[in-house]
């Protein structure tokens, strides 16, 4: 299977799973009352957008580069995250103002022991399909999956306070029916919501990230001018290094310096020979390379990465003058 009927495939389990438990979520919520599962009915919701939308951004960034876009569509990915991120905000933000209206005017909470059930349903699905996204997110390195993977493991999360929570309520109208804890379900709906807010915020902050076309980190890229220059005596010196991220794809551009006297033909030989060399090292990633000719006028940015020992550089640039 290629890598974008990888990703879709897993989107699409998501979407299936994601519209499965809604469904539960909700009957059984209205049933009982309880806006703990009402919020976890629109916290799975908020999950099926995110889903779709992933599902929508692997299936275009796996189209290949156009006229229109010359450098891929890798960042439908990015922009994927970035909304479902906000989607979560939103939904975060509503769950928080029920909670309080459920503070303010306490309801009673019917049948817990199909909460808790539903609750375990939704922990042990979301379990399965949140494992799956995130391995196929980081054998693809997609960071729509990734995003849908950590909307889903939150959902674990909260699904397991509502659970706990309902289970509690269970236990204590059984053992004492006079104890009124009735604050406990908005209680959890409101720890559900800013747990749902921290996963929006550490979303946001790595897929909007790429969007802005941040450097890739420092230990991605710190191998490569080592590699360049130790691997190809003709480089004479290695500099001007810049890299960024569009979904999976890495782009990696830098300047090597040759000898003045090198051939075109055998310069860009050497220019093929170091970028099938990165790719195989870095998979999924677009190398280019500047040529330069070596005139020993030693500027101080070819000097930072020059592989010319200093006497010859001066025997050298002495000559040239």
């Amino acid at each position: 299977m290629n890598t974008t009927k990888k990703k879709t495939s897993a989107a699409i389990l998501s979407v299936a799973s994601n519209s499965l438990l809604i469904i539960l979520k909700l009957v059984i919520g209205l049933m009982m009352g309880s806006v703990a599962v009402l919020s976890e009915a629109i916290h799975s919701g908020i999950d099926l957008v995110a889903a779709v939308i992933a599902l929508l951004a692997v299936r275009a960034s796996g189209r290949a580069p156009d006229e229109r876009h010359p450098y891929g569509h890798g960042k439908f990915e990015n922009v994927s995250g970035t909304v479902e991120a906000l989607l979560i905000f939103a939904a975060a933000a509503w769950i928080i103002y029920e909670a309080v209206q459920k503070l303010l005017h306490p309801q009673a909470i019917e049948l817990p022991a199909w909460g808790v059930g539903v609750m375990l349903v939704s922990a042990l699905v979301n379990i399965f399909v949140s494992r799956r996204l995130f391995r196929v997110g980081k054998e693809t390195d997609s960071v729509a999956l990734r995003a849908d993977a950590w909307h889903l493991r939150t959902d674990v999360y909260t699904s397991a306070g509502v659970m706990i929570a309902l289970l509690v309520l269970w236990i204590v109208d059984t053992v004492s029916p006079s104890t009124d804890i009735r604050w406990l379900d908005p209680a959890v709906a409101i720890a559900v919501a800013l747990m749902i807010i921290k996963a929006a915020w550490d979303l946001t902050r790595e897929s909007a990230r790429d969007l802005l076309d941040v450097s890739l980190p420092g230990e991605d890229v710190a191998w490569i001018p080592g590699f360049v220059c130790g691997g190809w005596p003709e480089v004479r010196s290695f500099h001007h290094l810049q890299s960024r991220k569009a979904g999976s794809v890495r782009f990696i551009d830098f300047h090597v310096v040759v000898d003045d006297g090198m051939s075109i033909a055998a310069a860009h030989a050497l220019n093929d020979e170091i970028v099938v060399a990165i790719k195989e090292r870095v998979p999924d990633s677009r190398v280019h390379i500047h040529v330069e000719p070596c005139e020993y006028t030693c500027k101080d940015v070819c000097v930072s990465g020059c592989s010319v020992e200093p006497e010859e550089r001066e025997a050298r640039r002495h000559t040239e003058a």
